[in-house]
């Protein structure tokens, strides 16, 4: 029986139309299994058209409250106006999610950009989300080296805060992977780091965070520190020693599509 699952979800589809095509491309030829969707991403529509042209490929939703037309520039913005009550958390999610749905499309999962969900009030509001729009799975994003067993404060503060999140998702019903890997790397990675996170995969399901795309001129005209790195994501992602490393290491890539289906049927930790 396969022990180590890992779903790799690219983040920012709809951004930008060569984002699109290049998180397509990831899927197509390498190892990218899911993504989630920006609902007030530039090149919404064009994402969309692709998701049906590319049944296959998991779709998820990518909530946005910060970098945006109409939203904080920055977290500590974000933070100030969640404190502030100035923004209706749930009405603005839930209106992102329900124009994905009506769409046409069915997501599978939930995370949010710049892990704004993080935040107490943010990640109410995801919950009640997944369990009325029954989506059930919900980013939890802890790379899997901060576990017990960790030392210095740090690894403390980190492991208190996802058991706080653990008992938040768990409220609503929400489901998450066991772990999660991605957040260190984000624009600096090629395949040889991506190979040493496969080897280092712990038993269990891993959703592996990306940002491929490629660099064309709407990604060059837009306001993000992803640009040519995003290429380079692409790459390693598509790189047969990066498959070549899945099968050494009994690592099979899934979906949450699949493991919705499926229930896996890999112990989950608690």
């Amino acid at each position: 029986m396969v022990t180590k699952q890992l779903i790799v979800n690219a983040d920012d589809f709809g951004f930008t139309r060569d984002v699109n095509a290049g998180i397509v491309e990831a899927h197509r030829d390498g190892i990218l299994t899911a993504t989630t969707l920006m609902a007030n991403g530039d090149a919404f529509d064009d994402a969309v058209r692709l998701a049906k042209e590319t049944p296959s490929l998991d779709i998820g939703c990518h909530l946005v409250l910060v970098g945006a037309p109409g939203f904080p520039a920055t977290i500590p913005q974000l933070v100030r106006a969640v404190a502030l009550g100035r923004i209706p958390i749930y009405e603005e999610l839930s209106k992102q999610v329900r124009r994905i749905v009506d769409a046409g499309l069915s997501p599978t999962h939930l995370d949010t950009h710049k892990h704004t969900h993080l935040l107490p009030p943010v990640l109410e509001a995801v919950a009640r989300i997944s369990e009325e729009f029954r989506i059930p799975w919900v980013r939890r994003p802890f790379d899997f080296p901060l576990q017990p067993g960790g030392v210095g404060w740090k690894n403390k503060l980190m492991r208190l805060t996802n058991g706080r999140f653990r008992s938040a998702l768990a409220r609503h019903h929400c489901r998450s992977t066991d772990w999660f890997a991605g957040f260190k790397f984000t624009g600096n990675y090629g395949s040889e780091d991506l190979i040493n996170v496969i080897r280092a995969l712990p038993e269990g399901v891993t959703e592996f965070m990306c940002h491929p795309g490629r660099c064309g001129d709407d990604l060059r005209a837009a306001r993000t520190r992803l640009k040519e790195s995003r290429e380079e994501e692409l790459r390693a992602l598509t790189a047969p020693e990066v498959r070549a490393a899945l099968a050494e290491a009994g690592v099979k890539l899934v979906s949450y599509r699949e493991l919705t289906a499926s229930e896996s049927g890999i112990p989950r930790r608690t």
